[in-house]
């Protein structure tokens, strides 16, 4: 009976069991076609989805691209409307500027350079845009009177502001204290600064725009003027002081201040006295002249082109220079005329002035130095040599002229007949002629180039002057008559403008050469250099450390005013001279415990620096 109760019980547990499996099939049964109907919903769902964003993207896409061109037309009128209103300036520049102009730049400088920059920048739309249009006549009519305008108020400002120095001022800066162990340097300021930055400005304009040297011609004429009232007041207050008190200076200048005469006999002077009175006098102008000479040194380096200032001053002195001749003839002639009479003790009087002009001789040469064929007269930066700047200037001055001139080249030509004196024959012997006369130019500078020791300045000095050359031949009409003879004359200045530039960058070789492959140690990893490889190493840094500091502390003094050269030149530069110094780097090896003792210049530093070449300021 047991047994049969257990297959009993045990039946019911398992049909029990079943029971439950089915209950859980039949849910899960269930579940699965709930969630049948809902994937099938969720995909009907998505496919509707799907099917919309498709219509809504159909119908997107042309209103974007409408969109797009309806900006771009926007934009594109937008810029229209933009340019009209920039070319339409051009035509209101005459009247905008009308008033500006008429009342002159007195007070308001800046105002009317900043007018003037108008004028020119319309001028220069008319000529590329419309050369016909009349409004060229009044703009170009407008920037001439401006600068008529200029060149007066740059007269007008120096003749005003410029005075004669007074003796008791200039005697102060001639005198020496013997009592004093420093003495005070006596700075003679012959303008009030704002003036002086005023002209200053006028004279930078009219150099750059105005095409016109005759400022130049105004300045040393009203400098001079002042240079020779300066040196005659001087007399005339050293003669009145000596003849009203009976008390002569001493010829020796340098030793005693003007309130310390030497005393003589307090006698009313006679002929002799009267000699030795001139006598002083003269030595006192001298020594007044060589400084005043040198504050308008001075004063013209800040306002005069550095090309045209050794012939400004020149021109300048030459007043009071030939008048302290003049007057020495006068006292060597009254020697003589004693001399004559007999009077032997009367040529003892010209010794004084013979030693004084021993002692100041040095000064006296440094002050009116001048050959043009010498090393001083030659730009030590490197710039625009002033002969080049004047044949330009003259060639340009020719083009105003060119009919007459080329009928006057024409009328020397006895090989050809009077019949054959066209316009276009007329033409081509200007041409030859410019030619010529560019030639010459060049052949000038080459020899002039061979006074720098330095032939990479020597490069920099002729590409400056070549370069100068073509760029003013390239903004007047002067290429077009160049081109008449010689039809590959821009390339052949371009070629030599390259020359030079090769010429020049053949300085940094004796930098980059430390950084060449050549005699570098083969290194082999697990093997130590020897004490001979590793020196081979540091001199190689060594010569390229002390190359590169050398030559940026020289070149930085150096010149290129044309900027867009001058960067092309730095950059190259840096190309080269930072990858050959990047490459060796990268090569580079365990040679020494001090490493930073060699490597002093990180690749960056060495392209700041060659950054800063050709710059003063740096």
């Amino acid at each position: 009976m047991v047994p049969t109760e257990d297959a009993s019980a045990r039946k019911r547990e398992i049909e029990e069991k079943l029971k439950q499996e089915q209950e859980t099939l039949s849910f899960i049964r269930e579940n699965m076609e709930k969630s049948d109907q809902l994937t099938k919903g969720m995909v009907s769902i998505l496919s509707s989805f799907e099917s919309r964003l498709m219509q809504l993207e159909n119908s997107i896409i042309p209103v974007h691209k409408q969109t797009e061109n309806l900006q771009r037309l926007q934009e594109n009128v937008d810029k229209t409307l933009s340019c009209m209103d920039h070319v339409i300036s051009y035509y209101h520049v005459a009247k905008d500027t009308d008033r500006i102009i008429r009342e002159g730049p007195t007070g308001r400088l800046d105002e009317y350079l900043a007018c003037i920059a108008k004028i020119q920048k319309a001028v220069e739309y008319f000529q590329d845009n419309n050369p016909d249009s009349p409004e060229l006549n009044t703009v170009k009519a407008r920037f001439e009177k401006g600068k008529e305008l200029l060149e007066a108020e740059f007269r007008s400002l120096l003749t005003r502001y410029s005075k004669p120095v007074p003796p008791i001022l200039i005697l102060d800066a001639i005198t020496v204290d013997e009592e004093l162990e420093v003495q005070e340097d006596v700075v003679l300021e012959h303008l009030p600064e704002a003036v002086l930055q005023d002209i200053i400005c006028i004279a930078g304009w009219l150099v750059e725009y105005g095409r016109n040297q005759d400022f130049m011609n105004v300045y040393f004429q009203i400098r001079s003027n002042q240079l020779d009232r300066s040196i005659k007041g001087l007399k005339d207050h050293f003669r009145k002081n000596s003849a009203s008190s009976g008390i002569l200076y001493s010829p020796a200048v340098p030793t005693k201040r003007k309130d310390t005469p030497t005393k003589k006999a307090p006698k009313r002077p006679g002929k002799d006295d009267v000699l030795d009175i001139e006598i002083d006098s003269y030595i006192h102008c001298i020594t007044a002249f060589v400084k005043l000479a040198q504050s308008e040194y001075v004063l013209l380096a800040e306002i005069i082109p550095e090309h045209h200032q050794k012939k400004t001053f020149d021109s300048l002195i030459q007043e009071a220079l030939d008048n302290l001749m003049l007057e020495g003839d006068n006292i060597v002639s009254a020697a003589r005329r004693a001399i004559m009479r007999h009077d032997y003790s009367a040529v003892l009087t010209i010794f004084p002035i013979l030693r004084h002009l021993k002692m100041n001789k040095s000064e006296f040469d440094t002050t009116l130095q001048n050959d043009p064929d010498k090393e001083y007269n030659m730009p030590k930066d490197g710039t625009v040599h002033e002969l080049t700047s004047n044949a330009i200037l003259f060639l340009q001055q020719l083009l105003d002229f060119h009919e007459t001139a080329g009928a006057m080249l024409a009328s020397q030509e006895t090989s050809s007949s009077a019949s054959s004196y066209t316009s276009e024959f007329n033409k081509r012997l200007l041409s030859s002629y410019i030619c010529k006369v560019l030639g010459n130019l060049q052949l000038n500078l080459l020899s002039k180039s061979k006074v720098y020791e330095d032939s990479a300045l020597s490069a920099i000095f002729l590409h400056n002057n070549y370069n100068y050359i073509l760029k003013s031949l390239e903004k007047s009409e002067l290429i077009q008559l160049v081109t008449v003879t010689q039809k590959k004359a821009e390339s052949s200045y371009r070629e030599l403008i390259e020359q030079q530039i090769q010429m020049y960058q053949r300085s940094w070789l004796k930098v980059t050469e430390h950084l060449a492959d050549r005699n570098m140690p083969i290194f082999q990893p697990g093997t130590k250099l020897k004490d001979k490889e590793r020196q081979v190493i540091k001199d190689k840094f060594k010569g390229f450390n002390d190359g590169l500091e050398e030559l940026c502390k020289i070149q930085k003094g150096w010149a290129i005013p044309d900027k867009e050269q001058r960067d092309f030149i730095r950059q190259a530069q840096r190309r080269v001279v930072s990858d050959a110094y990047r490459a060796f780097l990268c090569a580079n090896i365990s040679f020494t415990k001090n490493p930073e003792k060699y490597h002093k210049y990180r690749p960056e530093e060495v392209e700041e620096m060659i950054e800063k070449l050709f710059d003063t300021s740096a």
